[in-house]
């Protein structure tokens, strides 16, 4: 096996200053969310370590992972691709076409045997012997097994790869299937989304270099880093759910006042990943600060949910303005039980301390 340069290696070659790299390795640990305590580890491993030989595979989707990734600001996909990793397949955007992109897999899967990591955009089609989908003379079904089988990993970006997306949606045709049912002898790592967020595609590449191991799993399999809270937990938006302001058509009040949209069908309570945080476009916006509700694109069969617009049913709402009058005359209902409780416990007991006064002051009896 032959032996890669390590990212730190790479990045002297092209002119990166000790200061820069540093900066950069203090920037992953924040995107991961790192303690500056961690930072030492991330250079240290980014000096030493080889960088990972990936092999990117694309099935039935439509390329916006890729062109989702190639758009990261932390790292720049540039540094990502050309220095963090090896990314010595990927039949998008590489150089090399026809056979010569096919020995320049076969090469990689040779020379690296067990220890590349296979990043699978799109699924496989299960319906016709996986004629549906084929790449260079073979069903992806049949390509998608024979890289896997020598990896060490395995990556599911976005909704296509995960959870089958729009092609596995009903009636399903073509028996779309999502990487996970496929393959089950190998660590699969899901980054849903459609797209997912360049700056989290980079952060777990980033993450398996720097630790040498698959980040923290939910239990569906995703980075809790970056899929471990719902987008309405963290929305900007969120005050005026609780308030009971919503936007209830268009264009209206509401809207220009930027209220909550959950009633023109935002998923965003449903809904777990990080564009509430780490946004998109180098953290500049994300749909809902752009006025458009959450489609829940990173949640399992959201194309079969019905209407985009139609609103998520079973969310408990508050509505602290819609419902004020209601809770004041529930809390002038309790104040007025435990008033009137007071009052009966204040009888008894100045009847009580009657009837002892009496008591004390009546002549004794005589015999």
């Amino acid at each position: 096996m032959q032996t890669q340069d390590t990212f730190y290696q790479v990045m002297r070659r092209h002119g990166v200053t000790r200061r820069s790299f540093l900066k950069f390795c203090s920037l992953t640990a924040t995107s991961l969310g790192l303690s500056s305590s961690m930072i030492p580890q991330i250079a240290y491993a980014l000096e030493n370590k080889p960088r990972t030989p990936v092999i990117w595979l694309h099935g039935l989707e439509c390329t916006c992972c890729t062109e989702s990734f190639i758009r990261s600001a932390h790292p720049l996909a540039k540094d990502a691709i050309l220095s963090l990793i090896s990314l010595d397949y990927d039949d998008t955007i590489m150089a090399a076409a026809g056979q010569q992109a096919e020995q320049a897999l076969a090469d990689v899967m040779r020379e690296y045997k067990g220890n590349y990591i296979v990043a699978v955009e799109g699924n496989a089609p299960l319906n016709e012997d996986g004629m549906f989908c084929i790449l260079a003379g073979e069903p992806f079904l049949e390509k998608l097994k024979r890289v896997s089988a020598d990896a060490k990993a395995i990556i599911a970006w976005g909704a296509c790869a995960s959870w089958g997306c729009v092609q596995a949606a009903r009636p399903n045709p073509t028996k779309a299937t999502p990487v996970h049912k496929l393959i089950t002898d190998k660590p699969i790592i899901k980054v849903p989304g459609c797209p997912p967020i360049p700056e989290v595609m980079s952060a777990v590449i980033t993450y398996m270099l720097a630790f040498d191991r698959i980040p923290p799993l939910d239990r569906l399999g995703r980075p809790k880093m970056f899929y471990g809270q719902r987008i309405h937990d963290k929305c900007y938006r969120r005050a005026h759910f609780d308030a009971g302001q919503f936007v209830e058509a268009w264009d209206d009040e509401g809207a220009r006042k930027g209220y909550c949209l959950y009633k023109m069908g935002c998923k965003g309570p449903t809904t777990y990943n990080a564009c509430s945080t780490v946004r998109w476009n180098d953290g500049v916006s994300f749909p809902i600060q752009s006025g458009h509700g959450c489609l829940g694109c990173s949640e399992d069969g959201f194309w079969d949910y019905g209407s985009f617009y139609s609103r998520a049913t079973g969310i408990p709402q508050t509505g602290i303005e819609a419902t004020a009058d209601k809770i004041g005359l529930g809390v002038a209902g309790v104040a007025g039980a435990a008033a009137i409780a007071h009052a009966t416990v204040s009888a008894i007991k100045h009847d009580r301390n009657k009837n002892n006064t009496s008591s004390e002051n009546a002549p004794e009896e005589k015999k």
